[in-house]
């Protein structure tokens, strides 16, 4: 019954979120050189207690802003993994924004895009990757609908202060527009401080 209920806007992220990850497989089987690591192998690899979670991929962090502390939980729309040829692998977790979330809220307990930063720089700095997945690092990369709104997100990023976390090197940003122009592998992504990046 909840899947007849669910509205337009909710079909139209899932769509793009496949539409991502659908291709991201493409180039990884052009390229020749790499093997992509779908969601459900990451998950064998898991602790057993997050293999059982309902959600394996979302993570739980205490944030602290202006003095006071908050629990909050964010959820990655997609997981992957890359396995290079001499054997190493990079861990990714996806957002694909539609731009419907405020970037920055007055009010925090409201959901924005700059909590769920902070939420992943907090889950970061608390090792909860290493805890739960099993995981040395990972990055966060969000694929967002123009570059005025990227710019958006950076500048709140540059005003994010967690202690222990990567800051904002955990994060790479890029558009609609360059996936199309460029491929998800090399689609114009930038980090958190601006610099160009690469995921393979």
């Amino acid at each position: 019954r909840r899947n007849r209920e669910v509205g337009r806007p909710f079909i139209e992220h899932q769509l793009e979120i496949m539409d991502f990850y659908v291709a991201l497989q493409c180039e990884v089987v052009r390229r020749g050189d790499l093997q992509l690591i779908p969601p459900d192998e990451l998950v064998r690899d898991f602790p057993d207690q997050t293999f059982a979670a309902q959600n394996p991929f979302a993570l739980r962090a205490q944030v602290t802003h202006n003095g006071v502390m908050h629990e909050i939980g964010v959820v990655p729309d997609l997981a992957f993994g890359l396995r290079f040829p001499d054997g190493s692998r990079r861990c990714f977790l996806v957002e694909i924004d539609r731009g419907t979330m405020p970037v920055v809220r007055s009010d925090f307990q409201q959901s924005s895009f700059a909590r769920k930063m902070q939420g992943y720089l907090s889950a970061s700095a608390a090792r909860q990757h290493e805890r739960r997945f099993g995981w040395k690092a990972f990055r966060v990369v969000t694929v967002t609908t123009d570059a005025f709104r990227l710019a958006s997100m950076t500048d709140a990023l540059g005003d994010i202060r967690v202690p222990m976390s990567p800051g904002p090197s955990l994060f790479f940003f890029t558009t609609r527009a360059d996936i199309g122009a460029n491929g998800v592998l090399n689609g114009g992504w930038i980090d958190g401080n601006r610099r160009p990046a690469d995921l393979a």
